[in-house]
């Protein structure tokens, strides 16, 4: 991960975000931080049309600051551990401390020589339910990634589950991820993201019910050590 990743512009959002896309907003690649090595990341956004009232014990994301910070650390070629603070930034009693996430990621060896970049990332963490209703989450991130000349491609068929809070009971949601970016030159690239959260598992939701958004994004290679994402 030697990117350096800024949203643009947001093109579509068909339904609200849900709350800890929020905080960090990215379609991962399959490459993991170099053993040994720590990278810290900042990704920041800002709600220009959010909920103006207290729904169901979440406090209104009208006008709200988003600013998580994400430390990784490299163990091996194979093996990363990040580590996320997530927090909010608003008035009336909205600028605090929102929860943390640990997610340990393990990558296939490059010397297994495979045609595709293959990871798989694990997240689990809690969020004040002032913030977030799923308080208690697990992400389940497998990753899939090509890169074919200028060309890059990542896939991210993702599945939710939820411990506490509505969708306690609802099983695995999927959530998928797909970008897609075309290097304009060696410290840019532009190109597309797409998130979308379609429901339980082999038992989705109604169109109408689904979330799916998409991005214009573009990726600056600019410092192997800094992250900032920023929609």
């Amino acid at each position: 991960m030697k990117r350096v990743l800024f949203v643009i512009i947001l093109l579509i959002i068909i339904s609200k975000v849900k709350a800890q896309d929020n905080y960090e907003i990215q379609v991962y690649g399959s490459e993991t931080v170099d053993s040994g090595r720590t990278m810290v990341e900042l990704h920041s956004n800002y709600t220009l049309n959010g909920s103006i009232t207290v729904i169901d014990g979440q406090l209104p994301t009208n006008h709200v600051e988003h600013e998580t910070v994400e430390i990784t650390h490299g163990w091996t070629p194979w093996f990363e551990t990040g580590f996320y603070l997530f927090n909010s930034i608003g008035n009336d009693g909205r600028t605090a401390y929102v929860g943390s996430h640990i997610r340990p990621r393990f990558a296939a060896p490059l010397s297994w020589n495979w045609p595709v970049g293959v990871s798989m990332s694990l997240e689990f963490g809690y969020q004040k339910s002032a913030f977030s209703a799923n308080t208690c989450t697990l992400e389940i991130r497998p990753i899939v990634d090509k890169k074919i000349n200028k060309i890059y491609i990542a896939v991210n068929p993702t599945l939710d589950q939820s411990f506490a809070g509505p969708d306690a009971h609802r099983g695995l949601i999927f959530s998928p991820n797909v970008k897609g970016s075309y290097d304009v030159t060696k410290e840019v690239a532009l190109g597309l993201e797409y998130y979308g959260s379609t429901g339980p598992f082999f038992h989705y939701d109604p169109f109408q019910q689904q979330q799916h958004q998409l991005f214009v994004a573009t990726d600056l290679n600019v410092d192997p050590n800094w992250e900032f994402n920023g929609e």
